[in-house]
């Protein structure tokens, strides 16, 4: 039967079939420069780019029609006398030596491919007369040169082109084309990636086609087998993977070319120093990283690494950190001083008490490290990080405003109500992503005003959020400049913290209560970067905060980004007030006052008289509570059982009294050796005075 397969071709009824394809195209991505970052496959997992039959080259079409079918322009779809010829030929030689398939037959079978069966090849040759009948041969070659595939996942001839040679189709020289002509007699036999020598034989076999059909003459024969061939395929632009990936999801179909607002070269940075930075942290189950980098003027993504390794499979390295729900710790805390600066209720200079506190709920904030540091300035809380001030800020402003005021930063993540939250709000215990917290950071940068995050240009390209001004520029900068301060921040980080750069950034850190994530954000006027450090797995990193696992990393892409994209020191917006505060009370110092530091203020608060301490809380024993009742351990000795006395002061000077006799202690953090019985105690301080009573039992 299969001797006989041709001669029945030829018998069969030419029946209406056949019809056109339709694809999506690859997409190519750009950077900010023009150069390639990704081409994303097509629905038919190839690189495919569709082109008009005038962006062809003619030495292309010519070395086709020669080497397959050198009677294109005469037949109807099928080519008897070849198909003659290959039943003679397949008769005498015992088995299929020749296919005499035509291009229409090709492109049929690129269209609706079918098994190599009699049946199969019948319904081919009905398709192919089809074609023949409805489109022109022009219209039947450009459909050619745009379906069939050339190898190496390349579809048509502009990604063949592109792939193999680095030109377009209509560029390529008389050599190239027949050396593309010839693959597609078998890609993967003749795949010069594997199989050069086949494939160059296979192009002389093309060549002398093209001269013994008159395609070309004798000097251009001879000059095309003298050409040297120089193959540029290699691998294939792969930057920035989770970034395309998710623009690709953004971008309407059809387009080929989406011109991006990345920054290449930037990107291979940042994902060199997340390399070098968890190789440092490999002993502390680190193994993850997500970078985000920001132009602070159009929005527009610089940088986007969502993970160490796209293709690292073992640690998840498809998943998009850059997009993934994570706890930001510390990192909200700027938006609620932002807030409170906003409403009046705090200044920079302002002093809260970080004490042992129980808020609402049984609440009890501790912080990073597990101590109490007594009246401390609102600058010195947010630059130090410590969570109960936050805490306590938060208390005075309501869950509902802080919520409120983040989903306006663009933090939409946060969907549940504000009693979900809570006051932990302050400290991050909802669920954000780095995109939309960095571009919060880019909010305070640009003095209060939101602006969406921009990934292409071309087609535009923004995420979705309504432009405009979110906090006032002041308060905006009453935060920047806090969070520049490295003085401040002195205290909880030392002075040489990866925050710590060689010009003006504005940064901070959060970490999640059990160390499963942790984060970085600083910005300049000009750029901003947000960085994540965690296991996908969510597993907890073995001690690692913000400042050590997520720090470095912000501090080695800032200093990239810096050096790419310089930005000047902030400036201060008209309309603040600089004055001297008494570090006592926190209020305008008179001459008199005896310490004193500079502060920056919306208005100037009050002048301290020396004896007004307004906002100073009234001095209060946080350790014991009133009521408080102590056991004695018999297993424990009785020297090792002491009391925690605790009385937050300014003075730092306390005087103490258990029952009516005076203690020899005089520190406002003391302890008391254990005695049975009920007991009163009393402490006096700044003027001010506070009794507790409390038992305990032997």
């Amino acid at each position: 039967m299969r001797r006989w397969g041709g001669l029945i071709l030829l018998l069969l009824p030419c029946l209406v079939g056949g019809g056109e394809v339709f694809l999506t195209p690859s997409t190519t991505y750009y950077d900010r420069a023009g150069l390639p970052l990704r081409t994303v496959l097509s629905a038919h997992h190839t690189y495919y780019q569709p082109v008009g039959l005038d962006r062809i080259s003619p030495w292309l079409i010519s070395a086709v029609v020669a080497a397959e079918d050198k009677r294109f322009y005469t037949h109807s779809g099928v080519d008897v006398a070849a198909v003659l010829r290959a039943l003679w030929q397949n008769t005498q030689g015992g088995e299929v030596v020749s296919g005499a398939s035509t291009l229409t037959q090709q492109l049929a079978r690129a269209i609706s491919p079918r098994p190599k069966t009699l049946w199969g090849k019948a319904k081919e040759a009905f398709s192919a007369v089809s074609l023949e009948q409805k489109y022109t041969k022009e219209e039947i070659l450009e459909q050619y040169f745009n379906l069939l595939e050339f190898g190496n996942l390349t579809q048509g001839a502009q990604a063949a082109s592109q792939f193999y040679f680095g030109v377009d189709a209509a560029d390529l020289s008389l050599a190239q084309a027949a050396f593309l002509a010839g693959l597609l007699k078998s890609p993967t036999y003749y795949n010069p990636l594997t199989h050069v020598a086949r494939a160059q034989k296979r192009k002389i076999y093309v060549l002398e086609k093209m001269h013994e059909n008159q395609f070309i003459a004798d000097d251009i024969y001879q000059t095309a087998l003298a050409e040297k061939l120089e193959l540029r395929a290699q691998e294939r632009p792969f930057y920035a993977p989770h970034f395309t990936q998710y623009l690709s999801t953004l971008v309407a179909p059809g387009n080929t070319r989406v011109d991006t607002t990345l920054d290449r070269e930037l990107q291979r940075e940042v994902e060199q120093i997340i390399a070098n930075q968890l190789s440092r942290l490999a002993g502390s189950n680190v193994t993850n990283a997500a970078v985000v980098v920001l132009d602070n003027a159009t929005g527009g993504v610089l940088a986007y690494a969502g993970s160490a390794n796209f293709k690292d499979k073992k640690h998840s390295g498809q998943v998009d950190g850059v997009r993934a729900l994570r706890q930001p710790g510390s990192a909200l805390k700027p938006f609620v001083y932002g807030l409170a600066f906003e409403k009046r209720t705090l200044t920079p200079a302002t002093l809260i008490a970080d004490t042992d506190t129980f808020f609402e709920g049984g609440f009890r904030p501790r912080n990073y490290d597990e101590s109490f540091h007594g009246l401390v300035s609102v600058r010195t809380a947010l630059a130090c990080s410590y969570n109960i001030p936050a805490v306590k800020a938060a208390e005075t402003l309501g869950a509902t405003q802080l919520l409120s005021l983040l989903h306006q930063f663009g933090l939409t993540s946060l969907t549940k109500p504000a009693d979900f939250y809570g006051l932990g709000l302050a400290l991050g215990n909802g669920e954000v992503r780095l995109l939309e917290l960095a571009n919060a950071y880019a909010t305070l940068a640009r003095g209060g005003n939101f602006q969406p995050v921009q990934l292409s240009t071309r087609p535009l390209v923004k995420l979705p959020g309504k432009p405009g001004r979110v906090l006032s520029e002041k308060a905006a900068y009453l935060i920047t400049d806090i969070l520049k301060d490295n003085q401040a921040r002195a205290p909880a980080f030392g002075l040489n913290s990866p925050l710590f750069l060689p010009f003006e950034m504005a940064a901070k850190t959060g970490t999640s209560k059990d160390y499963k994530d942790n984060f970085a954000l600083g910005y300049t006027p000009r750029w901003t970067v947000g960085v994540w450090v965690g296991n996908f797995d969510a597993s907890p990193m073995q001690k690692v905060s913000g400042i050590t696992g997520a720090g470095p990393i912000l501090r080695d892409v800032a200093l990239a980004t810096q050096a790419r994209y310089a930005s000047p020191a902030f400036e201060v917006p008209p309309g603040l007030h600089r004055a001297n505060v008494c570090n006592e009370t926190g209020l305008v110092a008179r001459p008199t006052c005896p310490h004193t530091h500079e502060e920056l203020f919306v208005s100037l608060p009050p002048m301290c008289d020396g004896t007004h301490t307004a906002l100073v809380p009234a001095l209060q024993i946080t350790s014991p509570r009133e009521g408080d009742v102590f056991y004695v351990d018999p297993a424990t000795p009785r020297s090792a059982q002491r009391l925690k006395l605790v009385a937050p002061c300014a003075q730092n000077v306390c005087a103490w009294q258990l029952d009516g006799k005076p203690l020899p202690e005089s520190a406002c953090q003391t302890w008391w050796p254990l005695m049975g019985g009920k007991h009163q105690l009393a402490v006096s301080c700044g003027g001010q005075t506070d009794r507790v009573q409390f038992e305990v039992v032997e």
